[in-house]
């Protein structure tokens, strides 16, 4: 069992309604005279649809104890995603629907953790966040510095992320896998 005051990112469990769902964020609230309650944000690994909602600290849930083994995904069909495994060279494949918005990640022979629930491959988990090449994106304007001011850059594999000015076509950059947002520009280190 797993308390709701336990929660990490990425922790699987049972909620109340008997779906199995993976924690993306969490955060303990309390306000003056009002219950402590823990909000969280989480993807329903059957569907991918992703949901808020808020639980007390003392309510408990069934964990799921979750292997992983490493997969690389080989392509696509439009409806199924096919993953070889690395141990044995099956290829294995898993409906789009359920990867979700995780797809707008993949690249031919990238290398992802396949998730093993009950023995079942049951979906994929990617690095917490990843490096993508910019591919296009408007041109800033010098001296138009305001904070926080972004503008839309398409990467790679065809996602849209917001990106600081500085930001330019043929630059690489970090984007979080769960959140879908730009992390740092990233620069290759030196040898």
């Amino acid at each position: 069992m797993i308390l709701a005051t336990e929660f990490k990112e990425g922790d699987i469990f049972i909620n109340e309604n008997g779906q199995t769902v993976e924690v993306l964020t969490h955060q303990h609230h309390r306000k003056s005279q009002a219950r402590a309650v823990v909000r969280v944000k989480l993807r329903n690994l059957d569907t991918g649809s992703v949901i808020e909602t808020s639980y007390r600290p003392e309510d408990k849930f069934k964990d799921v104890v979750v292997e992983k083994r490493p997969k690389t995904y080989m392509y696509n069909d439009g409806t199924m995603a096919y993953f070889m495994d690395n141990a044995n060279y099956e290829q294995l494949g898993l409906s789009m629907e359920k990867i979700g918005s995780l797809m707008q990640f993949f690249t031919d022979n990238m290398e992802v953790q396949g998730l093993y629930l009950d023995g079942r491959f049951y979906n994929v988990e990617l690095p917490a966040n990843l490096v993508m090449l910019v591919t296009e994106t408007v041109a800033g304007v010098k001296g138009d510095t305001v904070s926080n001011v972004t503008k839309p850059a398409k990467v790679s594999t065809g996602l849209e992320v917001k990106v600081p000015l500085f930001v330019n076509e043929g630059d690489k950059i970090r984007v979080d896998t769960r959140t879908m947002e730009y992390v740092e520009r990233y620069t290759e280190p030196k040898k």
